[in-house]
């Protein structure tokens, strides 16, 4: 199945998909992935620094708070993909 590409409005084109088994050829594209683990990036530091910081610099952190750790920094990447996979669906 060939990737389909749309023009946005900066003209570049972007994948975007239309049936459900698509969606990760537009999660893992070149345009896009860069956007999501910088999001991941950014977001996840400021939750981590915020949230999680104080337990783990005074040496008190235990394996809940590395998973609490993790989620800081999976969810700003779900949520960005998600932004991404909504904005791209194609009718059809």
């Amino acid at each position: 199945m060939a990737e389909e590409e749309r023009v946005n409005d900066s003209g570049s084109g972007s994948a975007s998909w239309s049936h459900v088994s698509e969606i990760p050829q537009v999660c893992l594209d070149g345009r896009n992935w860069p956007k999501s683990v910088g999001a991941c990036v950014v977001v996840g530091t400021l939750l981590f620094l915020i949230n999680q910081s104080q337990v783990v610099f005074s040496g008190q952190a235990t394996v809940a708070t590395w998973v609490r750790i993790g989620l800081s920094y999976l969810v700003p990447f779900v949520v960005a993909n998600y932004g991404i996979v909504m904005a791209s669906r194609r009718p059809g």
